[in-house]
């Protein structure tokens, strides 16, 4: 497969990429891909994944722009929809990273995003021992 490299990378973007990929089940699924393309039920199937799961995870990818899903005709009359890895290449150096979050749009952390800090809105243990401490 060629390597097609991405120009200048949007902080947004990025995000969404490292986002995607930062799940090992997504990992997984991309290197099945990379072997061949295929559809969801034969995928699933090579995985280990039940059907759900794994369609999640393929618009998450889709969505971040590493796979694409082409529908086709199969021979019986139904229509099925292959997967396959969309070349990517992606170079991450702090050089690149400054660039990318001079252009970020949002602090993230919206709906659906992994990389959200899960303790958001809570103090994290230091603080809050301190401030037990304080209070006694």
């Amino acid at each position: 497969m060629p390597e097609v490299p991405h120009g200048v990378t949007t902080g947004d973007a990025l995000l969404k990429v490292l986002s995607a990929l930062g799940n090992p089940h997504r990992m997984r699924i991309v290197a099945a891909l990379l072997e061949n393309r295929n559809y969801v039920s034969a995928l699933a199937r090579e995985i280990g994944m039940g059907r759900p799961l794994l369609h999640m995870h393929l618009q998450r990818l889709e969505a971040a722009g590493l796979v694409t899903g082409t529908r086709e005709l199969a021979e019986d009359g139904r229509t099925m929809k292959y997967y396959d890895v969309t070349p990517f290449v992606y170079e991450l150096t702090p050089h690149v990273i400054a660039r990318a979050a001079a252009t970020l749009t949002g602090t993230g952390g919206g709906p659906g995003d992994d990389t959200a800090d899960r303790t958001a809105g809570r103090p994290d243990r230091g603080a809050q021992e301190d401030a037990e401490e304080e209070a006694k």
